[in-house]
């Protein structure tokens, strides 16, 4: 088989809670960033399927529109709002399913030119409750770290308030990877803001081949699983610390939100 673009990181997630209460985790994940174009060549390893079950699988439908034909479906999304340029190579940078299962906080396409630079940046998050919201954000070309910022259009938490902003700090995937997010909210409805939340991935390359993959299911096993209880788990933490929860709008939906060439903002639901 060919050298592949696609890869794992392995490394940690940090969560650090500032305020009204001070709430700190990390835990050991693995990533997988996947070449969009290299599906039909990953669907060939031993360990690894691509729509079906296996070890390792990872599942189109669990993305974008939820529809198969995932590189398809994000080029259309890019070219559609006006980032045609930016469809050369996609590349997910997200967990897999292990035995069949995952849940994705978030995924980060890196989205490049024909130049190899690195032009946009998809950060689709999803909650426990089944919506998903997709944050288009442009990113300046040759440049090794990566800053953006968008206000938080979508519910996440029982216990975070939507007034608030999200900035990022992104090292692209190359020998490492780094995705730093940092939560902030206004004071008093002033223009001065204060950091409410701080969390991270940051992971080192490794070969994504069936020796890596069987690797990786004993060094993390059943991870996504642990996710997900992690999630549950923190919550609960925060419950008993009496934090207020968070009113949400009911029902699910899948929405994005972009600013185009002109600099004006969108929100459309998908």
């Amino acid at each position: 088989m060919p050298e592949l673009n696609s890869c794992l990181y392995k490394g940690v997630v940090m969560h650090h809670r500032f305020r009204p209460s001070k709430n700190r985790f990390i835990y050991r994940v693995f990533c997988v960033c996947l070449d969009l174009d290299e599906l039909a060549q990953l669907n060939k390893q031993r360990f690894f399927s691509i729509n079906s079950f296996n070890l390792f699988s990872f599942h189109e439908k669990d993305h974008g529109s939820g529809k198969n034909d995932l590189a398809a479906n994000i080029r259309a999304l890019l070219t559609d709002r006006g980032f045609a340029s930016a469809t050369h190579n996609i590349r997910l940078l997200c967990y897999p399913r292990i035995l069949g299962y995952t849940f994705n906080p978030l995924s980060t396409y890196f989205c490049y030119n024909s130049d190899a630079e690195l032009e946009v940046i998809l950060y689709e998050v999803s909650n426990t409750f089944g919506s998903r919201h997709t944050y288009l954000l442009e990113a300046k070309p040759d440049t090794d770290q990566v800053r953006q910022r968008c206000d938080k259009l979508m519910y996440v938490s029982p216990f975070m308030p939507m007034q608030t902003s999200y900035s990022f700090r992104i090292q692209p995937p190359n020998k490492r990877v780094a995705v730093c997010i940092r939560q902030t909210e206004r004071v008093d409805s002033e223009a001065e803001t204060q950091p409410i939340l701080h969390a991270t991935f940051t992971g080192e390359y490794s070969v994504l081949n069936d020796q890596s993959l069987l690797s990786v299911f004993f060094q993390y096993p059943l991870m996504t699983l642990k996710v997900m209880a992690g999630i549950h788990w923190e919550a609960l933490k925060l419950w008993r610390k009496k934090l207020t929860l968070q009113p949400r709008d009911s029902g699910k939906s899948h929405s994005i939100s972009w600013q185009d060439k002109s600099g004006v903002s969108h929100y459309e639901s998908l």
